[in-house]
């Protein structure tokens, strides 16, 4: 295997989000590189289906792309916050549900080539309300989707956003 050796690091910008730091870095073949790598925590996608067979997504502006985004309730893991719990309170807070049954279907790293960030994907059922307060700088509208539209929707690109693709494609439920 041809693993690259970190020689040293520099902090660029430390966030509350994301971190950023240049690695200088030692190349299999002895050459000298740099890497410019984004440090995250952690994250958790979920797909909430109901009894009525309905996905609950969420609808909300996304500065960076500055458009309006159709995706799976998601947010990043607390300090500490195991993934599960981390999915459980993102329902809550986000689509006000708390899930009876919740099953972690896998993870995957959302940009290796540059990120550090690992989202765990669930698939949540058995629904009840149960609403938490959401965090301040949302405004999120919640939209309800037959899961048997939902490959439909990717190919049509209403649904565009890549964890939302990945725990759909995970949850093989459409």
């Amino acid at each position: 295997m041809n693993v690259e050796r970190q020689i040293s690091t520099q902090r660029v910008f430390s966030g509350n989000i994301v971190g950023l730091r240049l690695d200088t870095i030692e190349l299999p073949n002895g050459r000298q590189a740099t890497r410019e790598v984004v440090e995250h925590h952690g994250a958790v996608v979920v797909l909430p289906i109901d009894m009525d067979g309905n996905v609950l997504l969420v609808r909300q502006y996304r500065y960076p792309v500055k458009e309006m985004v159709l995706e799976a309730p998601a947010g990043g893991i607390e300090p500490g916050e195991l993934p599960e719990h981390a999915a459980v309170r993102e329902l809550g807070e986000e689509v006000g549900v708390y899930p009876k049954t919740i099953e972690q279907v896998g993870h995957f790293w959302s940009a290796p080539g540059y990120c550090t960030e690992v989202l765990y994907a669930f698939v949540a059922r058995d629904l009840v309300p149960s609403p938490l307060e959401p965090d301040e700088d949302e405004d999120i509208e919640i939209e309800k989707h037959p899961v048997s539209n939902l490959r439909a929707m990717i190919r049509s690109g209403d649904i565009q956003d890549a964890k939302t693709i990945s725990v759909i494609q995970m949850a093989e439920i459409a």
